[in-house]
């Protein structure tokens, strides 16, 4: 790192979704990320790693929903099937849509190939890739909580952290050292209970490290220690703002898939019947390009993937110019190498932006020809270097920068019933239970409470969309909770062969511990 580095880190995340209906919505949500993110994540790293001219690093989150979603055998078993139906619905576009219709055929069918190969073990390859030091997988809240709207019981916090790292040592083979935290949120103290789990870093939104206590000397391009001894990376929005933008930045591209045109929105109904669809929704079979943003979606023009190549080459191209420029401007006033810090949602690369794994690709294989190398958090830590002592700053990556976009009118009442039950959850955990029957009870609690404190349908009420998916799935979990510990107090009787359907449909983090919520809990 002597003239600085560049550290690409991707989160990738999705709530437990796992569903027992083929072809349900929450079904494509999964489906979707693993064809157009995480299998051509996969294929980039994998193929770069084995280039001897590139040099891939990359940081990596896989949060402990989505590791029981790639772990879950029905999923893997159901999957190549979801593939060949969109296949089989690709011969239907139009003719003028034929070179777009050709591309993807041939993308789903070598993602098909690479699954089958692995017998849909992905967990195991992304494994293989820490090994092989080119990735450093970072953990997550095991449901990503919203910390910070946790606290009231700090005992939900640490069920949230360590439930994370029990499950991603379960399925990785190796305890994670890093955390993305749910959000990036921050609150004052929430260093103790990383520390607590055995996390030692994590990334925040810039403003969480500039506005820290005392000032950080190099505002976000160094690493800080809290005074609990937990590092922190800030991410830098001018390394990031080309990424992410679709208005200012590379995905917005003309020639750039369009995200929101869909096969599944222009097919007749009839064609789609065999889906076992009753009304047309998107099917992550996209054929159009950007062509301009005020253009009607009717109105979009064929996708060209030669063109899109090209693209993807010159935008490389200019963002590893701008790093590079980047690092020699903070060089000249820093007297430590400058690190940027550029943090995403991995289903940007892919789902939301199409060429966003191929410009991966291509930033390995010209990063070193550009003077820009690539480094893990991890191996940032591993050097020399002294850190600045510093507490961060409660902060949040989201809307506005703290904490409204998940305490709004729109989600605001599901705080209170999260605090009530935490509170008898550490109540009961605290007491403790007599019967082995009753422990049974208390794990599959345990996985309610988690499930039901999971940001993404806060986020889900506050963005309105499926607003219905996501209150039916906050009320379910509450409701199983308290017939469960309703149970164990003997105050309720379980409906015969409930308990068997509520562990066969919420049926991860086999190795939960109770005590982990208990007020005295080791």
């Amino acid at each position: 790192m002597s003239n600085g580095a560049l550290a690409l880190v991707l989160h990738a995340h999705l709530p437990y979704v796992r569903s027992v209906v083929p072809g349900s919505l929450e079904e494509d949500w999964f489906f979707q990320a693993l064809m157009e993110c995480y299998l051509p994540l996969l294929e980039v790293l994998e193929q770069a790693a084995a280039d001897p001219a590139s040099a891939p690093k990359l940081t990596v989150g896989l949060s402990p929903t989505l590791l029981s979603l790639l772990s879950d055998p029905d999923l893997q078993q159901r999957f190549p099937s979801w593939l060949d139906q969109r296949l089989d619905l690709l011969p239907f576009a139009d003719a003028e849509l034929a070179e777009a219709r050709e591309h993807l055929g041939a993308s789903i069918q070598r993602h098909k190939s690479a699954w089958m190969a692995c017998d849909g073990d992905l967990i195991s390859r992304f494994a293989s890739l820490q090994r092989a030091e080119v990735v450093d997988l970072l953990t997550c809240g095991a449901t990503h909580g919203y910390l910070p709207l946790l606290r009231q019981h700090p005992e939900a916090v640490r069920g949230q952290l360590r439930t994370a790292v029990r499950e991603h040592h379960r399925l990785i083979g190796e305890r994670p050292l890093g955390i993305w935290l749910p959000e990036c949120a921050y609150y004052e103290g929430l260093d103790q209970w990383m520390r607590d789990a055995g996390l030692r870093y994590a990334v925040l939104d810039g403003h969480g490290l500039l506005h820290g206590r005392p000032r950080p000397r190099y505002g976000v391009y160094a690493p800080i220690c809290s005074r609990n001894g937990v590092a922190f990376f800030g991410r830098d929005s001018e390394a990031t703002l080309p990424v992410w933008s679709a208005k200012d930045g590379y995905p917005g591209d003309p020639d750039y898939r369009e995200f929101h045109r869909d096969l599944g929105w222009d097919l007749p109904l009839e064609q789609l019947s065999p889906l076992g669809l009753s009304e047309p929704r998107p099917l992550s079979l996209k054929l159009h390009r950007v062509t301009d943003h005020s253009a009607p979606l009717d109105q979009k023009q064929p996708y060209r993937p030669s063109i899109a190549a090209e693209r993807i080459r010159h935008h490389a191209s200019h963002y590893l110019k701008g790093r590079r420029r980047q690092l020699d401007q903070l060089s000249s006033g820093m007297t430590i190498s400058p690190l940027l810090v550029a943090p995403f949602d991995a289903e940007l690369f892919g789902h939301w932006w199409f060429e966003g794994p191929s410009f991966l690709a291509e930033l390995f294989r010209q990063g070193p020809s550009k003077g820009v190398p690539f480094t893990r958090l991890r191996d940032v830590l591993d050097g020399s270097q002294q850190l600045q002592l510093c507490d961060p700053c409660p902060s949040s990556w989201g809307q506005g920068g703290y904490h409204n976009y998940w305490l709004n009118d729109s989600n605001a009442w599901v705080v209170p019933e999260w605090e009530r039950a935490g509170e008898a959850m550490v109540q009961r955990c605290s007491r403790g239970v007599a019967r082995e029957a009753d422990l049974q009870l208390l794990s599959q609690a345990a996985r309610e409470l988690l499930l039901a404190q999971s940001s993404d349908w806060s986020f889900i009420l506050r963005a309105g969309t499926t607003t219905g998916l996501a209150r039916e799935r906050i009320e379910r979990h509450l409701e199983r909770f308290w017939m469960l510990m309703a149970a164990i107090d003997g105050s309720g009787d379980l409906p015969e062969g409930w308990l068997e359907e509520v562990q066969a449909d919420d049926r991860l983090f086999p190795l939960i511990q109770p005590l982990d919520w208990s007020k005295v809990g080791s």
